[in-house]
């Protein structure tokens, strides 16, 4: 029985990432296009997130600074997740919901990225975080499920929207997590050619 329930995570993930293979590529390659305009610029991208989020976050800056599988330059990338003295200061002197939207303010220039995530769509800092990255004319790509929520109805054209169809945290974290190593790979694939890895 307990075999049986663990073989249904991986079934119903799988199942979830061969549906979301058609209708998410072409919004994650446009989340491409626009990370590597903004970091080939000189750029950088600012990724927030809660909970798991905030774990995706982390992980995909330290893909970008570091190196995802192939060896290249570092980029530009920052987890606004991080940082436990702005993030408590923030949240102690103001607010909760402007622990990321005073550091994009503060790091964020024209041309940069926002890597907004969200699985609900519907997380108050992380909306704060776009409206702030708007201000400073930079783009935001953001990370959803379920229907978007209210960051569906922030986001500007120019802006990107990966939202993942399904109702779970677990599921559309999971494809999250997917979507980022999409990223760096053909973020990887743009600068240094297409060919497969060896690692």
């Amino acid at each position: 029985m307990l075999e049986q329930r663990i073989q249904q995570h991986f079934i119903d993930s799988a199942d979830l990432k061969y549906q979301s293979a058609q209708s998410l590529s072409k919004p994650i390659a446009a989340a491409v296009q626009a990370m590597l305009a903004c970091v080939t610029s000189g750029g950088k991208v600012l990724a927030c997130g809660n909970g798991g989020s905030a774990a995706d976050a982390q992980h995909f800056a330290a893909e970008f600074v570091g190196r995802f599988e192939r060896e290249r330059p570092e980029l530009g990338a920052i987890a606004l997740t991080t940082d436990t003295s702005i993030i408590t200061a923030i949240a102690n002197d103001y607010d909760f919901n402007v622990i990321f939207s005073r550091q994009v303010r503060a790091l964020g220039s024209p041309g940069d990225v926002l890597l907004a995530i969200s699985t609900s769509g519907n997380s108050a800092n992380v909306l704060a975080a776009i409206e702030a990255a708007h201000a400073r004319e930079m783009v935001v790509v953001g990370l959803t499920g379920r229907n978007g929520g209210k960051m569906a109805q922030m986001l500007r054209d120019t802006d990107v929207h990966i939202c993942v169809p399904h109702d779970r945290t677990a599921r559309i974290q999971e494809v999250h997590l997917l979507t980022l190593h999409c990223i760096c790979d053909a973020v990887d694939a743009q600068l240094l050619g297409d060919q497969e890895t060896t690692t």
